[in-house]
Protein backbone atom coordinates (compact mmCIF):
# COMPACT_ATOMS: atom_id res chain seq x y z
CA UNK A 1 0.00 0.00 0.00
CA UNK A 2 2.33 1.92 0.87
CA UNK A 3 4.64 1.87 -2.35
CA UNK A 4 1.35 2.03 -4.26
CA UNK A 5 0.46 5.52 -2.47
CA UNK A 6 4.43 6.16 -3.33
CA UNK A 7 3.86 5.62 -6.82
CA UNK A 8 0.78 7.70 -7.28
CA UNK A 9 2.55 10.61 -5.51
CA UNK A 10 5.19 10.49 -8.30
CA UNK A 11 3.75 12.30 -10.99
CA UNK A 12 2.36 15.20 -8.50
CA UNK A 13 6.09 15.42 -7.24
CA UNK A 14 7.40 15.99 -11.08
CA UNK A 15 4.95 18.83 -11.83
CA UNK A 16 6.92 21.00 -10.42
CA UNK A 17 10.31 20.09 -11.88
CA UNK A 18 8.24 20.18 -15.19
CA UNK A 19 6.67 23.17 -14.51
CA UNK A 20 10.62 24.58 -13.75
CA UNK A 21 11.41 23.24 -16.80
CA UNK A 22 8.82 24.49 -19.47
CA UNK A 23 8.75 27.82 -17.93
CA UNK A 24 12.63 28.26 -18.65
CA UNK A 25 11.50 29.74 -21.82
CA UNK A 26 11.55 32.98 -22.31
CA UNK A 27 13.55 34.51 -20.31
CA UNK A 28 13.16 38.25 -22.51
CA UNK A 29 11.22 39.33 -25.01
CA UNK A 30 10.29 38.20 -28.08
CA UNK A 31 10.82 39.40 -31.29
CA UNK A 32 7.97 38.76 -34.07
CA UNK A 33 9.03 40.22 -37.16
CA UNK A 34 6.51 41.00 -39.97
CA UNK A 35 8.31 41.48 -43.09
CA UNK A 36 6.40 44.27 -44.14
CA UNK A 37 5.48 47.94 -43.39
CA UNK A 38 3.11 48.86 -40.56
CA UNK A 39 -0.62 49.45 -40.87
CA UNK A 40 -0.52 46.28 -43.47
CA UNK A 41 -2.98 42.97 -43.29
CA UNK A 42 -0.49 41.15 -41.80
CA UNK A 43 0.94 43.61 -39.17
CA UNK A 44 -2.54 44.22 -37.94
CA UNK A 45 -3.62 40.76 -37.51
CA UNK A 46 -0.12 40.23 -36.10
CA UNK A 47 -0.49 42.85 -32.78
CA UNK A 48 -3.26 41.60 -31.00
CA UNK A 49 -1.80 37.85 -31.07
CA UNK A 50 1.07 39.17 -29.89
CA UNK A 51 0.18 40.81 -27.28
CA UNK A 52 -2.04 37.54 -26.20
CA UNK A 53 0.90 35.51 -26.28
CA UNK A 54 2.86 37.75 -24.32
CA UNK A 55 0.02 37.93 -21.36
CA UNK A 56 0.28 33.63 -22.03
CA UNK A 57 4.21 33.49 -21.82
CA UNK A 58 4.92 36.29 -18.85
CA UNK A 59 7.37 38.19 -21.93
CA UNK A 60 6.80 40.85 -24.42
CA UNK A 61 6.36 39.80 -27.68
CA UNK A 62 7.27 42.97 -30.03
CA UNK A 63 5.85 43.27 -33.35
CA UNK A 64 8.87 44.10 -35.37
CA UNK A 65 8.56 45.52 -38.71
CA UNK A 66 11.27 44.52 -41.57
CA UNK A 67 10.13 45.75 -45.07
CA UNK A 68 11.58 45.37 -48.08
CA UNK A 69 12.11 43.43 -50.96
CA UNK A 70 8.82 41.82 -50.95
CA UNK A 71 8.51 40.39 -47.56
CA UNK A 72 12.12 38.75 -48.47
CA UNK A 73 14.16 40.93 -46.10
CA UNK A 74 12.53 40.49 -42.84
CA UNK A 75 11.68 36.56 -43.35
CA UNK A 76 15.57 35.77 -44.60
CA UNK A 77 16.68 37.52 -40.98
CA UNK A 78 14.48 35.54 -38.82
CA UNK A 79 15.90 32.27 -41.34
CA UNK A 80 19.30 33.38 -40.38
CA UNK A 81 18.79 34.32 -36.47
CA UNK A 82 19.91 32.13 -33.53
CA UNK A 83 17.70 29.16 -33.05
CA UNK A 84 16.77 30.03 -29.78
CA UNK A 85 12.97 31.51 -30.13
CA UNK A 86 13.29 34.64 -29.53
CA UNK A 87 13.41 35.61 -32.99
CA UNK A 88 10.05 35.02 -35.21
CA UNK A 89 8.50 35.33 -38.44
CA UNK A 90 4.90 36.34 -39.18
CA UNK A 91 4.89 33.96 -42.39
CA UNK A 92 3.08 34.31 -45.44
CA UNK A 93 2.87 32.42 -48.71
CA UNK A 94 4.67 34.90 -50.92
CA UNK A 95 8.21 35.70 -49.24
CA UNK A 96 8.52 32.26 -47.90
CA UNK A 97 6.95 29.83 -50.59
CA UNK A 98 6.40 31.82 -53.73
CA UNK A 99 9.38 34.00 -54.67
CA UNK A 100 12.04 31.55 -53.82
CA UNK A 101 9.88 29.33 -56.50
CA UNK A 102 9.37 32.38 -59.11
CA UNK A 103 13.36 32.71 -58.54
CA UNK A 104 14.19 29.49 -60.15
CA UNK A 105 14.53 27.38 -56.91
CA UNK A 106 13.08 24.40 -57.81
CA UNK A 107 13.98 21.84 -55.02
CA UNK A 108 13.35 24.63 -52.28
CA UNK A 109 11.81 23.29 -48.77
CA UNK A 110 11.10 25.82 -46.76
CA UNK A 111 11.07 23.56 -43.53
CA UNK A 112 14.78 23.10 -44.27
CA UNK A 113 15.06 27.32 -44.18
CA UNK A 114 12.48 27.63 -41.21
CA UNK A 115 11.15 25.27 -38.08
CA UNK A 116 7.08 25.27 -38.31
CA UNK A 117 5.77 26.34 -35.40
CA UNK A 118 1.50 27.36 -35.78
CA UNK A 119 -0.67 29.07 -38.64
CA UNK A 120 -2.40 31.86 -36.87
CA UNK A 121 -5.03 32.68 -39.51
CA UNK A 122 -6.52 32.15 -43.30
CA UNK A 123 -6.62 35.03 -44.96
CA UNK A 124 -9.23 34.33 -47.89
CA UNK A 125 -9.10 35.71 -50.95
CA UNK A 126 -11.84 36.64 -53.51
CA UNK A 127 -12.18 37.28 -57.23
CA UNK A 128 -13.71 40.14 -57.94
CA UNK A 129 -14.73 41.79 -61.17
CA UNK A 130 -15.90 45.48 -62.10
CA UNK A 131 -19.44 46.03 -61.15
CA UNK A 132 -20.74 45.85 -64.87
CA UNK A 133 -19.20 42.73 -66.10
CA UNK A 134 -21.22 40.68 -68.22
CA UNK A 135 -20.77 37.35 -65.93
CA UNK A 136 -22.52 36.74 -62.78
CA UNK A 137 -20.95 33.53 -62.13
CA UNK A 138 -17.40 31.31 -62.15
CA UNK A 139 -19.20 29.32 -64.48
CA UNK A 140 -20.83 32.63 -66.76
CA UNK A 141 -17.53 34.26 -66.70
CA UNK A 142 -15.50 31.03 -67.92
CA UNK A 143 -17.86 30.62 -70.69
CA UNK A 144 -17.03 34.84 -71.37
CA UNK A 145 -13.49 34.22 -72.01
CA UNK A 146 -13.50 31.06 -74.24
CA UNK A 147 -15.94 33.10 -76.30
CA UNK A 148 -13.51 36.30 -76.00
CA UNK A 149 -10.07 34.85 -76.31
CA UNK A 150 -7.42 36.98 -74.66
CA UNK A 151 -9.88 39.69 -74.31
CA UNK A 152 -10.29 39.54 -70.31
CA UNK A 153 -8.23 41.51 -68.42
CA UNK A 154 -6.95 40.82 -64.99
CA UNK A 155 -4.75 42.82 -62.61
CA UNK A 156 -2.04 41.70 -60.25
CA UNK A 157 0.17 43.86 -57.47
CA UNK A 158 3.31 42.54 -59.89
CA UNK A 159 4.41 39.34 -61.84
CA UNK A 160 4.91 36.52 -59.06
CA UNK A 161 2.40 38.22 -56.92
CA UNK A 162 -0.39 36.28 -55.36
CA UNK A 163 -3.02 37.68 -57.16
CA UNK A 164 -1.21 37.30 -60.38
CA UNK A 165 -0.55 33.14 -59.65
CA UNK A 166 -4.36 32.97 -58.28
CA UNK A 167 -5.55 34.10 -61.89
CA UNK A 168 -3.21 32.62 -63.87
CA UNK A 169 -3.92 29.26 -62.21
CA UNK A 170 -7.54 29.83 -62.49
CA UNK A 171 -7.15 30.24 -66.30
CA UNK A 172 -4.78 27.28 -66.63
CA UNK A 173 -7.52 25.37 -64.54
CA UNK A 174 -10.29 26.43 -67.29
CA UNK A 175 -8.70 26.15 -69.98
CA UNK A 176 -9.26 29.94 -70.68
CA UNK A 177 -6.99 32.78 -72.12
CA UNK A 178 -6.57 35.60 -70.36
CA UNK A 179 -4.79 38.89 -70.48
CA UNK A 180 -2.51 40.07 -67.48
CA UNK A 181 -2.32 43.59 -66.42
CA UNK A 182 0.77 43.62 -64.05
CA UNK A 183 1.44 46.98 -61.83
CA UNK A 184 3.62 48.53 -58.96
CA UNK A 185 1.31 47.60 -56.56
CA UNK A 186 -1.95 46.73 -55.05
CA UNK A 187 -3.76 50.69 -55.16
CA UNK A 188 -3.02 51.33 -59.00
CA UNK A 189 -4.85 48.14 -60.07
CA UNK A 190 -7.92 48.68 -57.78
CA UNK A 191 -8.09 51.98 -59.08
CA UNK A 192 -8.06 50.35 -62.27
CA UNK A 193 -10.56 48.14 -61.17
CA UNK A 194 -13.23 50.27 -59.65
CA UNK A 195 -12.56 52.99 -62.99
CA UNK A 196 -13.34 49.95 -65.09
CA UNK A 197 -10.37 49.86 -67.17
CA UNK A 198 -9.52 45.95 -65.94
CA UNK A 199 -12.07 43.07 -65.38
CA UNK A 200 -10.93 41.22 -62.86
CA UNK A 201 -8.52 40.18 -60.14
CA UNK A 202 -8.30 38.07 -56.92
CA UNK A 203 -7.52 40.40 -53.90
CA UNK A 204 -7.59 40.16 -49.94
CA UNK A 205 -11.07 39.65 -48.45
CA UNK A 206 -10.29 42.63 -46.16
CA UNK A 207 -10.16 44.76 -49.39
CA UNK A 208 -13.11 43.57 -50.86
CA UNK A 209 -15.64 43.34 -48.53
CA UNK A 210 -15.80 47.27 -48.33
CA UNK A 211 -16.14 47.59 -52.31
CA UNK A 212 -19.02 44.46 -52.66
CA UNK A 213 -20.91 46.20 -49.69
CA UNK A 214 -20.87 49.73 -51.41
CA UNK A 215 -21.52 47.94 -55.02
CA UNK A 216 -18.79 49.20 -56.97
CA UNK A 217 -17.28 45.53 -57.70
CA UNK A 218 -18.50 42.21 -57.57
CA UNK A 219 -17.26 38.91 -56.56
CA UNK A 220 -17.18 36.01 -58.08
CA UNK A 221 -16.27 33.32 -56.21
CA UNK A 222 -13.55 33.05 -52.82
CA UNK A 223 -10.48 31.54 -53.47
CA UNK A 224 -9.54 29.25 -50.45
CA UNK A 225 -11.02 25.75 -50.06
CA UNK A 226 -13.86 26.46 -47.70
CA UNK A 227 -16.68 29.33 -48.06
CA UNK A 228 -15.44 32.57 -46.16
CA UNK A 229 -17.59 33.43 -43.16
CA UNK A 230 -18.03 37.07 -43.86
CA UNK A 231 -19.32 35.77 -47.50
CA UNK A 232 -21.21 32.32 -46.92
CA UNK A 233 -23.21 32.59 -49.76
CA UNK A 234 -20.31 32.98 -52.47
CA UNK A 235 -19.36 29.81 -53.58
CA UNK A 236 -15.89 28.30 -53.67
CA UNK A 237 -13.64 28.18 -56.64
CA UNK A 238 -12.69 25.09 -55.87
CA UNK A 239 -16.65 23.71 -56.13
CA UNK A 240 -16.28 24.14 -59.87
CA UNK A 241 -12.36 23.00 -59.88
CA UNK A 242 -11.89 20.54 -57.13
CA UNK A 243 -8.35 21.62 -54.75
CA UNK A 244 -8.41 25.14 -56.01
CA UNK A 245 -6.91 27.31 -53.16
CA UNK A 246 -5.23 30.44 -53.09
CA UNK A 247 -5.25 31.11 -49.67
CA UNK A 248 -2.89 33.77 -48.07
CA UNK A 249 -2.54 32.35 -44.73
CA UNK A 250 -0.64 33.73 -41.87
CA UNK A 251 1.47 31.72 -39.39
CA UNK A 252 4.72 31.89 -37.33
CA UNK A 253 7.72 30.49 -38.50
CA UNK A 254 11.07 30.27 -36.27
CA UNK A 255 15.16 29.96 -37.55
CA UNK A 256 15.98 26.58 -38.21
CA UNK A 257 16.84 24.03 -35.54
CA UNK A 258 14.70 25.48 -32.78
CA UNK A 259 14.00 22.92 -29.55
CA UNK A 260 11.07 21.03 -29.87
CA UNK A 261 10.43 21.97 -26.27
CA UNK A 262 10.42 25.64 -27.75
CA UNK A 263 9.13 24.98 -30.47
CA UNK A 264 5.37 23.39 -28.68
CA UNK A 265 5.29 26.22 -25.96
CA UNK A 266 5.60 28.98 -28.77
CA UNK A 267 2.76 26.57 -30.28
CA UNK A 268 0.86 26.44 -27.34
CA UNK A 269 0.71 30.24 -26.83
CA UNK A 270 -0.06 31.19 -30.44
CA UNK A 271 -3.22 28.67 -30.32
CA UNK A 272 -4.28 30.11 -27.10
CA UNK A 273 -3.84 33.64 -28.20
CA UNK A 274 -5.90 32.78 -31.80
CA UNK A 275 -8.54 31.21 -29.85
CA UNK A 276 -9.17 33.96 -27.15
CA UNK A 277 -12.34 35.74 -27.77
CA UNK A 278 -11.51 39.40 -27.74
CA UNK A 279 -8.62 38.40 -30.44
CA UNK A 280 -10.49 35.98 -32.07
CA UNK A 281 -13.45 38.88 -32.73
CA UNK A 282 -10.45 41.26 -34.13
CA UNK A 283 -9.38 39.24 -36.79
CA UNK A 284 -12.82 38.26 -37.71
CA UNK A 285 -13.50 41.69 -37.96
CA UNK A 286 -10.60 42.24 -40.14
CA UNK A 287 -11.84 39.75 -42.34
CA UNK A 288 -9.11 37.31 -41.74
CA UNK A 289 -10.36 33.49 -40.35
CA UNK A 290 -8.48 32.05 -36.83
CA UNK A 291 -6.48 28.81 -38.28
CA UNK A 292 -4.01 27.67 -35.64
CA UNK A 293 -2.85 24.13 -36.18
CA UNK A 294 -3.20 21.30 -33.89
CA UNK A 295 0.33 20.53 -33.74
CA UNK A 296 3.46 21.93 -35.29
CA UNK A 297 3.34 18.86 -37.56
CA UNK A 298 -0.17 19.77 -38.79
CA UNK A 299 1.14 23.19 -39.81
CA UNK A 300 4.64 21.67 -41.92
CA UNK A 301 2.25 19.37 -43.30
CA UNK A 302 -0.25 22.10 -44.40
CA UNK A 303 2.70 24.44 -45.68
CA UNK A 304 4.70 21.77 -47.91
CA UNK A 305 0.91 21.29 -49.46
CA UNK A 306 0.41 24.39 -49.72
CA UNK A 307 4.22 25.05 -51.28
CA UNK A 308 3.01 22.35 -54.20
CA UNK A 309 -0.17 24.01 -55.06
CA UNK A 310 1.99 27.53 -55.10
CA UNK A 311 4.68 25.60 -57.25
CA UNK A 312 1.73 24.42 -59.89
CA UNK A 313 1.07 28.01 -60.62
CA UNK A 314 4.24 29.36 -61.18
CA UNK A 315 4.25 26.92 -63.68
CA UNK A 316 0.99 27.65 -64.74
CA UNK A 317 1.76 31.73 -64.94
CA UNK A 318 4.91 30.60 -67.26
CA UNK A 319 7.79 32.22 -65.14
CA UNK A 320 10.47 32.17 -65.97
CA UNK A 321 13.81 32.90 -63.20
CA UNK A 322 15.24 36.55 -64.19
Amino acid sequence: MIARRAALALPALLLPRLAVAQDAFPTRPIRLVVPWPPGGPIDLASRPVAARMAELLGQAVVVENRGGANGTIGSLHVAQAAPDGYTLLVASPGPVSIHPLARGQSDYDPLRVYTAVSQLVSSPSVLVVRKDFPAASLAELVAHARANPDRLTYGSAGPASINHLSAASLAARAGIAMLHVPYPGAAPMLNDLLAGRIDMAFMGIGVALPLLGQGSARGIAVGNLRRAVALPDLPTVGETYAGFSADNWYGILGPPGLPRAVVERLHAAAVAAVRTPAVTRVLLDAGTEPAPSETPAAFAAMFREDLERWRESVRAAGLRPD
